[in-house]
């Protein structure tokens, strides 16, 4: 359900986190929420200063890859709001990956040595890094689950021309080089993230989030040598903590499954995380800032119009 309806509003779309409304052809508002998802599900309870979280690494990073390709985004006048560029986007995910951890360790764990058409080689073990990063790309799902596709269907079935996948791949390893080098100032390793992309005339945008703690995956990197030589668990900056939690109490999303309970602790602490990725990535202290919603549509408002000028 739409909480915002703004002048010249065209579109609305609720996604698992984000909602976003176009107004007119021109500009989109991305409003984060503090919705969590896993496994492609909307967990039952909000996350404190999660959208803010998102919304403010996402324009740090934006910023800091600006140089590499054009993005979407213009302003963010409030805590959790985002005004860019409206953009047709590829319904694909660009998930690019730097060791084999989560959707990709299971997937080996299981015997296959190929993901998304990208080769894995024997002899891994879990959270080691590849020789190079792989692209394991995904259909982007309107509701439901993303699906694993290779780069052959993509263009196969229309997805983007041959042309534009370079184009797309090109964009996807820079952006990650970037991302890993932004990381290892800060004493992390970029594991695993996803870009989103979409075109505005001839021209590809990035656009969405990225290097965030739900689009991306961070190891320590002080410690990981020693960890993997130890088999010891990696400390890691992500979502993944909450995917183990749903494991471990009989949720991955599928048919006939109950999302366990969430207690007043456990949101605290996945809350707590997030804001100490804020932290670890940005370099910069974390202020929560509680905003009504009129306070953000008033902010918003400001920046369609300015933008209009």
């Amino acid at each position: 359900m739409s909480i915002f309806q703004f002048p010249r509003q065209t579109r609305f779309y609720s996604g698992k986190v984000r909602d976003v409304y176009s107004i007119g052809e021109e500009l989109l508002v991305m409003i984060a929420s503090n919705r969590i998802s896993a496994f492609d599900v909307i967990l039952p309870r909000p996350i404190p200063f999660k959208g803010q979280v998102l919304n403010q690494v996402a324009a740090y990073m934006l910023e800091a890859t600006s140089d590499i390709c054009p993005n979407w985004l213009l302003s963010t006048p409030a805590p959790n709001a985002a005004i860019g560029k409206r953009c047709e986007p590829f319904k694909i995910e660009m998930v690019v990956r730097g060791n084999l951890t989560g959707h990709a360790w299971r997937t080996y764990s299981s015997g296959k040595r190929e993901l998304c058409g990208a080769a894995m080689p024997e002899g891994m073990k879990e959270n080691d890094a590849f020789s190079s990063p792989i692209i394991t790309p995904s259909t982007k799902a309107s509701e439901g689950h993303d699906e694993d596709i290779s780069k052959e269907e993509i263009i196969r079935t229309g997805l983007c021309t041959a042309s534009e996948w370079e184009m797309l791949e090109k964009y996807a390893l820079q952006l990650f080089a970037r991302g890993k080098e932004i990381a290892a100032k800060r004493g992390l390793i970029l594991v695993d993230t996803k870009y989103e992309f979409g075109k505005l005339g001839d021209e590809i945008y990035l656009m969405d989030e990225i290097h965030t703690p739900d689009s991306s995956r961070y190891f320590y990197a002080d410690e990981f040598a020693e960890r993997q030589a130890t088999g010891e668990r990696q400390k890691q900056l992500s979502k993944e903590f909450v995917r183990e939690w749903l494991i471990a109490n009989d949720f991955m999303g599928k048919h006939g499954q109950t999302v366990p309970t969430m207690s007043d602790e456990w949101v605290d602490t996945i809350s707590k995380r997030y804001i100490e990725l804020y932290e670890q990535v940005t370099g910069e202290k974390f202020v929560p800032e509680e905003w009504s919603e009129e306070k953000t549509y008033d902010a918003v408002m400001g920046a369609i119009e300015k933008t209009a000028q």
